[in-house]
């Protein structure tokens, strides 16, 4: 037992058993955890839910494609259609103190942009062919790791997230330790082009909501595990792929994805 609360149950009175039970990761709320949101536990699951969360991704990523294409887009469209930055209420990734990680900012914005314009003129172009090597079709370049796909991946599944942690606070947790927050970027419009605000009743610490993570989404960094104070059932959670082997695959997958006759020209 903790001398100390460190953990979400500590701070919010909540047995653990009721967490786990619930498939929900006991966060610190001391500092983030070297854990991660991995996009192929969504894609490669049967879960229904997951299911739903990995269409909207691949819808998202679509509607990029197409947008990018387009002679007119503006560059004041950039920083709300193509950063993406860190989720800091889920207490996940690299970050010395508190939950303040990095995010992807403008560089990854241009890139992404630039790079999903170059898809849509293969496309357009039928230019795909076997002989197409990866680093003209890469989505995510170099210098992307695990901590930037769980942010990119944790933002274009916000709105479920809230959605799963607004039903384990209802749940669970007294009136007087949520709050009704509005939550920015929790869903896009595609109708306005634009992303929407969207209100939840979510778990509150120190003047901030807190959004809770399925377990079976996460995979862990083990050699930043240096707490053992921190950490609670890391042994059910899988060890995460190298950085380059995970953008590697990540741009693999989401080429095909955002094409869907690329696989049937391969």
């Amino acid at each position: 037992m903790s001398l100390v609360d460190v953990h979400f149950s500590d701070f919010f009175n909540v047995d653990p058993d009721v967490i786990t039970a619930y498939n929900a990761f006991n966060i610190s709320l001391i500092r983030d955890l070297p854990l991660f949101i991995d996009p192929f536990l969504l894609f490669n699951s049967e879960d229904e839910d997951y299911q739903a969360m990995h269409e909207g991704i691949i819808q998202y990523l679509q509607f990029l494609r197409d947008e990018s294409a387009e002679a007119h887009l503006q560059p004041s469209v950039i920083p709300n259609w193509y950063y993406f930055p860190e989720v800091k209420q889920t207490w996940l990734g690299f970050s010395k103190f508190g939950n303040d990680g990095r995010g992807l900012g403008k560089k990854f914005a241009e890139a992404l942009r630039d790079n999903l314009g170059a898809l849509f003129d293969d496309i357009r172009q039928e230019r795909i062919t076997k002989g197409t090597h990866l680093e003209k079709l890469t989505l995510f370049d170099s210098g992307v790791g695990r901590d930037m796909v769980s942010d990119f991946t944790t933002n274009l599944i916000k709105q479920h997230l809230c959605k799963y942690t607004q039903n384990f606070a209802r749940q669970y947790l007294q009136s007087n330790q949520c709050k009704q927050v509005s939550v920015e970027k929790a869903r896009f419009n595609y109708r306005t082009k634009s992303w929407e605000r969207q209100v939840f009743e979510l778990p509150w610490y120190r003047n901030d909501f807190v959004i809770l993570c399925p377990v079976d989404l996460l995979t862990r960094a083990d050699n930043w595990i240096n707490r053992s104070d921190l950490i609670q059932n890391f042994e059910v959670i899988a060890q995460s792929l190298p950085d380059k082997q995970l953008v590697a695959q990540m741009n693999a997958y989401l080429r095909t994805a955002v094409d869907p006759n690329a696989a049937a020209k391969d």
